[in-house]
């Protein structure tokens, strides 16, 4: 798997309680932790968390543990390891950069060449980092540029101006000009004087077949992978923000915005300029009409117009009686 960071674990307890104001439960003294992760990637060793409002699959992660707040403990295990803190976004804030950081420049000049594969088309203004692999037949424009580790699929083409780093692309994957790909997302904790930025650990995924037109941004996950699905197409001048999943064969017209932490399914069709809040799910099959602003879930099979986006069969019910007749 490509690496874009270093991790700096084990990280003690020891060290974290001398940045953060905290409290533990069911934790020795010499406790350390090997990553920071959400907490669908919990595994031996590591810290993960719970925002007040997260709904819980279980209430037990054996082996791990996890940072809240006093009001989450009552839904948790008595077995379970805890840091309690008084505010979960700072604390993840100021811990992602004990636990991760980029690789320095010394770091990646060390890395392997980039591996380009035949009848590549690379142009000689396009700048291609160590680490990465190209696959066979891919088109680089004049002005791209690939990051170090990043993965290209084969017959895949990149238009002018556009820069990709973090990502790993599928085969068949068209991305035009001026694109950004793989940024650091829009998370980090607010404060009074100064926000601190929240170490972004994930990737982009494109899979095969997926074209992302001019002018575009998909920002990588924080501590999970912003993945986009076969065969989904986006316009121009759409942008898609840190962990947000899209299924397969979608289409999102132009200036189509999509907050954090969507999840919408497959053969899901957005008309332009239509906005998806953050932390919600779309279903298969949904029809959004342009202009939207879609808050809440959405089963399968719904077409929803509006904002607040409701039932399209409603909205136009409800228009025709207040303005039908004007």
């Amino acid at each position: 798997m490509s690496s874009f960071f270093r991790n700096l674990g084990p990280i003690y307890i020891e060290q974290i309680k001398r940045i953060i104001d905290c409290r533990t439960i069911n934790l020795d003294d010499d406790s350390s932790f090997n990553n920071l992760v959400g907490i669908n990637f919990v595994n031996s060793q590591s810290l993960s968390f719970l925002y007040d409002d997260q709904k819980l699959a279980k209430n037990y992660f054996p082996n791990s543990t996890i940072i809240c707040t006093e009001k989450k403990i009552d839904e948790l295990s008595n077995k379970q390891m805890l840091i309690i803190v008084k505010d979960v976004q700072n604390t993840l804030a100021v811990l992602s950069k004990i636990f991760y950081r980029s690789l320095s420049k010394n770091e990646i000049s060390k890395l392997n060449r980039p591996v380009i594969g035949e009848n590549s088309n690379i142009s000689k203004k396009s700048s291609i980092e160590n680490g990465a692999i190209l696959g066979k037949n891919v088109l680089i424009n004049d002005g791209v540029k690939i990051g170090y580790n990043c993965i290209i699929g084969d017959n895949s083409n990149i238009d002018t101006n556009t820069v990709i780093t973090n990502t790993i692309l599928g085969d068949n994957v068209n991305i035009g000009r001026n694109s950004s790909i793989g940024q650091k997302g829009f998370g980090f904790a607010i404060k009074k004087d100064a926000n601190i930025d929240i170490f972004h650990i994930g990737r982009v995924i494109l899979k095969s077949g997926v074209s992302i037109g001019s002018n575009c941004s998909i920002d990588r996950g924080s501590f999970s992978d912003t993945i986009i699905g076969e065969n989904t197409y986006f316009d121009n001048l759409c942008h898609v923000a840190h962990n947000v999943i899209v299924g397969n064969n979608s289409v999102f017209a132009a200036m189509t915005g999509i907050a954090g932490s969507a999840k919408i399914g497959n053969h899901v069709m957005a008309g332009g300029q239509s906005g998806i809040s953050g932390h919600i799910n779309i279903g298969n099959n949904v029809r959004i009409a342009a202009k939207s602003g879609v808050f809440n879930d959405v089963k399968d099979g719904t077409s929803v117009m509006g904002n607040p986006a409701i039932n399209m069969f409603s909205y136009l019910k409800k228009y025709k009686k207040y303005y039908g007749s004007k």
